[in-house]
């Protein structure tokens, strides 16, 4: 178990993400086996602070900045890959306290300190005007970290009263908007036996004909709606996921790449008489995994740090150009990580096969994060195209 903290806890939230990586990848088995985040480690990180990253300070939260979310989120998942994954899924969906009233922020998120808020998407789902509000219907799957949320986000478009009739925007699209319900309300399915990413426990959960009043909804990322003044309230929850997802790719392939390095050094491959750190193959892939590894990560930072000054600025807005940017540099980040790892795994050998090896469990969540999308590699269709002069789909950017 967690051990109580004896020390004040450090006001950087990098360095106390830090802190709970060793006892965090200690546990990572456990939660593997459990597909679950321990009730230990949900106490340290609600201890810590860190699924307040990016809540209002209007509702206890810390406010941060992006470069800080991805530098936690790096911290976590080099320990363990699930944790980082949950804390950054909980803080796209921590963007939404900044679109509700301030009474009905302050009852998701604000009153209980232990809040977090969990989503998926919904294929099928519908919510149906009723009164001051919407019954909804349906399904939501790929609801990560929502075994341990408070509330829970059901994305529906709108229909009238009659549940047929889709109830339109001014410019005639369907109206879709994410309506909350708290976690007691659901029922789940248990799905989430996968490859990696297994403590996420990213389950189901449906709703039948729930109610939900229409101020415990909101339309993702309508600045019409945004009640907070704040610059980070200028960013989309999507390009917030695109920093904590690829943050939790480079902190696998640095954890993948810290523990190739100490196989290489001291294991003495079958037939051989030396280290395989003594290769000359196994010297010159090491070396260009890390600095394809690096590369990509500051080069993220880069385009993170540049975006942030524009948003901060007087008058700044989240620019397509600044979308494009991070979508390339995120995709990127995510590919060249998984890159470093498959190095990492290959190059050990058979060490690297068993389950109690930490490469193993690295290179089966590279490649769920991979599968996920922010890892598609139509992403880089999508900005090729824009760089071109063409028209590419924006819903993912």
């Amino acid at each position: 178990m967690l051990a109580p903290e004896r020390q004040q806890t450090p006001a950087d939230p990098v360095a106390r993400a830090e802190v709970l990586a060793p006892k965090l990848e200690a546990l990572s088995a456990r939660m593997e086996h459990e597909r679950r985040l321990l009730p230990e480690v949900l106490d340290a990180l609600h201890t810590a602070g860190l699924f307040r990253l990016l809540l209002p300070r209007s509702l206890n939260g810390a406010e941060t900045d992006p470069l800080t979310l991805l530098r936690v989120i790096e911290t976590l998942a080099r320990a363990d890959a699930s944790t980082g994954w949950c804390v950054g899924q909980a803080a796209g969906c921590a963007l939404s306290a900044a679109f509700l009233e301030h009474e009905v922020a302050w009852e998701v998120f604000g009153r209980d300190p232990r809040a977090v808020l969990a989503w998926g998407p919904g294929p099928g789902a519908k919510a149906v005007a009723d009164g001051d509000g919407y019954r909804v219907t349906g399904t939501w799957s790929f609801n990560s970290g929502g075994r341990h949320a408070t509330w829970l986000g059901a994305h529906c478009p709108l229909f009238e009263a009659d549940g047929v009739t889709p109830r339109p925007h001014p410019d005639g699209r369907q109206q879709v908007r994410t309506l909350l319900v708290p976690a007691s309300a659901v029922t789940w399915t248990d799905i989430w036996k996968v490859t990696g990413l297994r403590g996420t426990a990213s389950d189901a959960f449906s709703l039948s004909g729930h109610f939900v009043r229409h101020d415990h909804s909101l339309t993702r990322d309508d600045p019409r709606e945004c009640r907070e003044a704040g610059p980070l309230y200028r960013l989309s929850s999507i390009s917030i996921y695109e920093i904590a997802f690829a943050g939790v790719a480079l902190g696998i392939a640095r954890g993948a790449m810290d523990a190739f390095v100490e196989v290489a050094r001291n294991k003495v491959p079958r037939g051989m008489k030396n280290p395989l750190r003594d290769n000359a193959v196994v010297q010159a892939g090491t070396a260009q995994a890390e600095a394809g590894l690096q590369s990509a990560r500051v080069y993220l930072l880069h385009v993170i740090d540049t975006l942030w000054s524009g948003v901060r600025a007087p008058g700044g807005t989240l620019t397509l150009e600044h979308r494009m940017a991070l979508r390339l540099a995120s995709t990127h980040a995510i590919h060249r990580a998984r890159e470093a790892v498959d190095f990492a795994y290959h190059s050990a050998g058979t060490s690297a096969i068993f389950e109690t090896h930490p490469l193993e469990r690295r290179f089966r969540d590279i490649h769920t994060v991979t599968q996920q999308l922010q890892g598609r590699m139509a992403h880089f269709e999508t900005v090729g195209a824009w760089m071109l002069g063409g028209e590419p789909d924006l819903s993912f950017v």
